[in-house]
């Protein structure tokens, strides 16, 4: 097929991926990707978004294919890698394309370029930036703006290359084209302000050309320089953004009454403009300090000052508050109390210049005014609370005092707070002295400047702590005004009862607690306000997340909280909202535990349809899931009732398959282990949900450990039924794995395996033997970290006492692999055994291998009468461990467990679970702890005697010292 035929197919097949009718458009989109990897695929792409009498959209879409294209293949290691000759005609294309009519089209060209420079500038396309450079001084306006953008994009994506060689290049490139950017910007800010004065029509065209020189130049000056205030230019430049700036904003005021779409253009370029000074102030503190004070009178001036009032726009005061900021937070700035000498002195010169600026003076007006003014809720925020009251009750989190005017305001009063603290303190306490009375409900302005005073006692209540008796003023006042129910003084409730939530965990009684439940539950009920709800929901799970909460003190309260919430949850209608209210109520049910059983039958009722209700809310479903948890822990058994419930949600939340597993997993899986740790019994359906898991054991490193727990909870449940059906499963997994992990993975294997041979012996040693080689060739090695060795000889000496059989098969498998006699790898096993057995440090696992090792006097072996030295000196060391002496004289030992012991006597007996109770059944029935070492090992000498006979029994004595001698002889008759 030739060239002109090939770019008519593909042309077809882009009009058919740009119909709206889906049998036309998969076929279409199929073919497209088959031909993604085609020799000269690209070229006729180019070609066709090139060509401006074709459809728009088709025009559009051959770049964005194109673009992806560049992600995927023009790396030259790629695999289908666009091959080099081809690559040199699609540069030469890319940039004779400077007239493109449409602008959609040309900034996804500009974009498409910058990707193919990231991987070819400068080395394999030199001739970008001059041909850029050269486009941009045409006369033709189309020709300069295209070219502006296309230089804007490229410049944006190298300023982002982080490796050191790249970096250099664009301080070489920065060094090379700063000056020429710097003379185009001020040339069309020129052109801009003479337009604007003669009204020409020109003047949108010259402000969008300032303004990508602008953003060049913000990313030439943060990223191309490495001290800024060592380049002429960056200087100039930076000292002209303040008086651009005022020209700007001075422009905006005149073009408001002419032109809208100008007064948004312009509004960008200030914003812009600040946006050069924060990224400077952030990547170059040092090179800033200079500009701290001009930068400091500017933001103060506008935002603070009645002359600079009526310049302002919102975005713009977010900038200059967020500069202050910025300035006052930079820990460049911040002198510490150390010898000044040996401080960096623009450090120094830079705490002066905050010090000089931040007069008292200054200090209280810029606090009076963010309280006064800033601070004071809007008729805009007024009619969203009337309108959409869960919207506003929403608490704005994260960074979003970066974008939002009120956490912004509330950003910087903070951090001028912490920073001059001396003296802002008695500024704010007389603002709390001038609005401590109570005022009129009809007096909105009162109520409203009110409001902004508790607003910024909140904030600030850390540093009000010795200033502010909190518990006078909650008994008196704030109690007072919590039971005004006047129209207006709703935003007063709303405050106080945040207020009361900010001071819970700074200065509060503990005996005020239950006053402070018995206000706030009002609050929640079904005729208050829903903002108020809201805010008094989250106040109350602030005082339960407190570390002085008190179970006792709130269970009078618990079963009208209880209701409250859940009325509250039912109602909200958002998704955050339900996610919130959920939140405080898994909070409860988390910490009052057991006394929840009497109130969450409503709960349990309502979760399910929840579930449904949210299929489309994974962060919903996750809070579920994770309330479920807390439900499941605080029910114990009896939440075997909800597993008509429980169960599908743990199915689904842990199904790989499913898109929404990557959300629900993790509270997913702690479900599970919740569920089976409260299981009475087995059940068919818990059985086939362990379907759910191989996958999870492939591919889910960072969830192992809660994987474990699940297994080691189903083979406890049923250790022999589960066993049968998943142990070969289970063992084949850990064996994979054991090439892979680190030594924390290893131990956790280990423990698995261990609990299949503790649990169901007879099953077990059979399972493991796919295993057993493995770890008997590390013994055999003897290089493993101590804790790993300890395992790996704990499962040795369990194998060991379950059969001898299977000990022997594994020692003949490892002779196979390694070419060594069954008699040489046996002799090693035991020395390495005798010579780590010291390692071990654990009192059960110690046991646990005297009783192996002293099982092994009656093998037959002559290896290990060749070492009865050695095994008599180990056990002996295990009994002088474990041996007590009682009250009489006589010696006991300690690990043994008699009808009145309890392992893990540190368990909190209110919160044992059905999964505890038989994990100490297991231990009670574990060789450990129901055979006697000492009369064992007795035992074992015995039948030894008896084997041998008693005359090479009396040499065997012959090669023990006397010091292990008169030792063993201490526990057993020799």
């Amino acid at each position: 097929m030739d060239m002109t035929t090939a770019q008519s197919v593909v042309l077809e097949t882009l009009r058919h991926a740009a119909n709206q009718n889906a049998e036309i458009l998969k076929p279409a989109e199929s073919r497209l990707r088959e031909w993604e990897t085609e020799p000269g695929f690209y070229s006729i792409l180019l070609n066709i978004f090139s060509n401006h009498s074709i459809d728009v959209n088709v025009r559009w879409l051959a770049v964005l294919y194109f673009k992806n294209g560049v992600d995927r293949y023009w790396r030259k290691t790629a695999p289908h890698a666009i091959n080099e000759a081809e690559k040199v005609t699609i540069r030469q294309g890319l940039v004779s394309n400077f007239r493109e009519p449409v602008n959609q089209v040309a900034t996804q060209l500009a974009v498409l370029i910058s990707k193919v420079a990231r991987f070819d500038c400068p080395r394999e396309w030199p001739d970008l930036m001059p041909t850029l450079l050269s486009a941009v001084k045409s006369d033709e306006a189309l020709v300069q703006h295209r070219a502006l953008l296309m230089l804007h994009h490229v410049i944006k994506t190298l300023s982002s290359k982080r490796l050191a060689g790249d970096r250099r290049m664009f301080q070489d490139l920065t060094a090379n084209v700063f000056s020429f950017v710097l003379n185009l910007w001020n040339s069309h800010v020129q052109t801009f302000l003479s337009q604007v004065a003669e009204n020409d029509q020109q003047m949108g065209s010259s402000l969008e050309k300032a303004l990508l020189s602008l953003r060049i130049l913000r990313k030439l000056v943060v990223h191309g320089f490495k001290k800024p205030h060592e380049s002429e230019d960056a200087i100039l430049f930076l000292n002209m953004v303040f008086d651009r700036a005022k020209t700007m904003l001075e422009c905006r005021k005149s073009l408001q009454s002419k032109v809208s779409d100008l007064v948004e253009l312009s509004e960008k370029f200030i914003i812009h403009l600040t946006k050069v000074l924060i990224a400077v102030l952030e990547h170059h503190p040092f090179s800033y300090v200079d500009l701290i004070q001009p930068s400091l009178e500017f933001a103060v001036f506008y935002v603070f000052t009645p002359a600079g009032e009526p310049q302002l726009f919102e975005r713009f005061i977010i900038q200059c508050l967020n500069l202050v900021k910025g300035i006052l937070l930079c820990a460049e700035y911040k002198a510490a109390k150390v010898i000044e000498e040996t401080k960096e002195p623009a450090t120094l010169r830079a705490h002066q210049i905050k010090l000089n600026f931040f007069t008292a003076s200054t200090l209280t007006e810029m606090c009076t005014k963010l309280v006064t003014h800033y601070f004071l809720l809007t008729r805009e925020d007024l009619e969203l609370w009337d309108s959409d009251p869960e919207s506003f009750a929403t608490d704005e989190g994260g960074e979003s005092w970066k974008y939002s005017l009120r956490p912004c305001t509330e950003s910087l009063f903070l951090a001028l707070f912490h920073e001059f603290r001396v003296t802002l303190v008695p500024v704010l306490l007389e603002m709390i002295q001038n609005n401590h009375a109570l005022v009129p409900p009809e007096d909105l302005n009162a109520i409203l400047r009110k409001d902004a005073v508790y607003n910024a006692v909140g904030l600030a209540a850390f540093d009000l702590y010795h200033e502010v008796n909190f518990d006078q003023w909650f008994s008196t006042t704030l109690t007072q005004e919590l039971k005004v129910k006047a129209g207006n003084y709703r935003v007063i409730r709303r405050r106080v009862a945040w207020l009361v939530g900010q001071w819970t965990g700074v200065k509060f009684s503990p005996e005020l607690r239950p006053a402070l439940y018995s206000v706030t539950l009002p609050l929640l009920q079904a005729d208050e306000d829903m903002a108020i709800r809201l805010t008094a929901s989250n106040t109350l799970k602030l005082a339960i997340d407190d570390f002085e909460f008190i179970t006792d003190q709130f269970l009078p309260f618990l079963e009208p909280s209880f209701s409250l919430l859940f009325a509250l949850l039912k109602e909200a209608h958002e998704c955050d909202t339900k996610m919130h209210v959920l939140y405080v109520l898994s909070f409860i049910v988390e910490r009052v535990g057991f006394a929840i059983r009497p109130h969450s039958g409503s709960l349990i009722q309502y979760l399910p349809l929840l579930w449904e209700e949210s299929s489309e809310h994974n962060m919903l479903r996750c809070a579920i899931v994770s309330t479920l948890v807390h439900l499941v822990k605080a029910l114990g058994s009896s939440s075997e009732a909800l597993s008509p419930f429980l169960l599908p949600v743990v199915q689904l939340s842990t199904d790989v398959q499913q898109d929404s597993h990557v959300y629900l997993l993790e509270d997913g899986l702690e479900l599970w282990l919740a569920v089976l740790e409260n299981s009475t019994a087995m059940t068919q359906e818990l059985m086939q949900l362990f379907r759910n898991m191989p996958p999870l054991l492939e591919n889910n490193s960072e969830n192992l450990r809660t994987c474990f727990y699940i297994i080691q909870a189903n083979i406890l449940l049923a250790p022999e039924e589960f066993l049968k059906v998943y142990g070969e499963l289970i063992i084949s997994s850990c064996n994979d794995m054991l090439s892979d992990i680190r030594s924390e993975g290893i131990v956790m294997t280990m423990r698995l395996v261990e609990m299949c041979l503790r649990a169901a012996p007879s099953i077990s040693v059979e399972l493991v033997k796919p295993m057993l080689t493995r770890i008997f060739e590390a013994i055999y090695k003897g290089e493993e970290y101590p804790i790993v060795m300890s395992m790996y000889l704990s499962i040795m000496a369990r194998i060991l006492l379950c059969s001898r059989e299977v000990f022997s098969q594994a020692v003949a498998k490892v002779a196979q692999l390694i070419h060594e006699s069954q008699e040489t790898v046996l002799n090693r096993i035991l020395d390495v055994w005798l010579d780590k057995m010291a390692l071990v440090t654990q009192l059960d696992r110690r046991k646990l291998l005297g009783l192996a090792m002293a099982s092994l006097l009656t093998a037959q072996s002559s290896a290990v009468l060749e070492r009865f030295c050695g095994i008599l000196l180990n056990v002996t060391e295990v009994l002088n461990d474990i041996i007590k002496t009682d009250d009489m004289g006589a010696q006991i030992d300690s690990l043994l467990l008699g009808d009145s012991t309890c392992v893990g006597q540190d368990d909190d007996v209110d919160y044992e679970t059905e999964h505890d109770h038989r994990r100490k059944q297991l231990a009670a029935a574990d060789p450990v702890h129901t055979i006697a070492l000492k009369d064992y090992f007795q035992s074992q000498i015995v039948d030894l005697q008896n084997q041998v006979g008693p005359s090479h029994f009396e040499q065997l004595k012959q090669t023990v010292d006397v010091e292990t001698f008169e030792q063993a002889r201490e526990y057993v008759v020799l």
